[in-house]
């Protein structure tokens, strides 16, 4: 399993260094642009919007992380079966999309990322295999908890951002997208429950240590 997760990672480590690095260019271009055709700059964060949005840009970005390789993950194991890989597939597909977005939007907004991203990755990773070595319904199970942590999550940064958006209004987009992004996680939950989730072995157990370790990673995540 460790080397189907090296094998996979090692595919993607130079893409994610490119995204990077065109996410800043991108943001002096964009920069430079405004300069030249006389548009207005966009606002400056103030220093109370910059301290709630680097955390919440920062953890959304790991916690991104950590559900792209749990799919990952998932499908290693599971990939074979011809009715759940499509399932699985559909959903990865939507994290990578959320994963890429918040990677842009590390550069765009100059927040520093966490530097713990290899522990997100090989915890993901582990997380989605060892659920789908148990069986599709644990898989089930795992993508039922994660997906009802980051679902609370999202609805607790839009509550904050609806604050920041009456004196920022520019923040309204942010708002949008992570609204977005809830709401995808919350239909990928429904799609665990409706693939029996709620049959996994000892679910009520496996779904409160999963939602248990998200929650201490979202902590750790905004801080470090």
């Amino acid at each position: 399993m460790l080397r189907a997760f090296c094998r996979l990672r090692s595919g993607l480590t130079i893409c994610n260094n490119k995204d990077s690095h065109r996410a800043f260019s991108t943001t002096i271009t964009n920069f430079s642009e405004q300069q030249q055709h006389g548009e207005k700059p966009k606002q400056m964060l103030t220093e109370n919007e910059r301290q709630i949005l680097d955390p919440m840009i920062r953890v959304d970005q790991s916690g991104e992380v950590g559900a792209y390789y749990i799919y990952m993950g998932q499908i290693a194991v599971l990939g074979r079966d011809k009715k759940l890989r499509p399932i699985l597939q559909e959903m990865w597909d939507q994290e990578k999309h959320h994963l890429e977005t918040f990677d842009k939007l590390v550069g765009d907004m100059r927040v520093r990322p966490s530097l713990l991203r290899p522990l997100w990755e090989v915890a993901g990773f582990a997380v989605g295999a060892g659920t789908a070595l148990m069986g599709k319904e644990a898989a089930m199970a795992c993508t039922e908890a994660v997906e009802t942590v980051i679902g609370n999550h999202y609805d607790d940064q839009l509550r904050s951002l609806v604050q920041l958006t009456e004196k920022n209004p520019e923040l309204k987009d942010l708002g949008k997208t992570i609204a977005q992004f809830r709401d995808e996680e919350l239909e990928h939950h429904d799609i665990a429950v409706e693939h029996d989730a709620r049959q996994a072995p000892f679910h009520s157990a496996l779904k409160a240590v999963i939602m248990q370790g998200c929650k201490t990673a979202i902590w750790v995540a905004e801080r470090v």
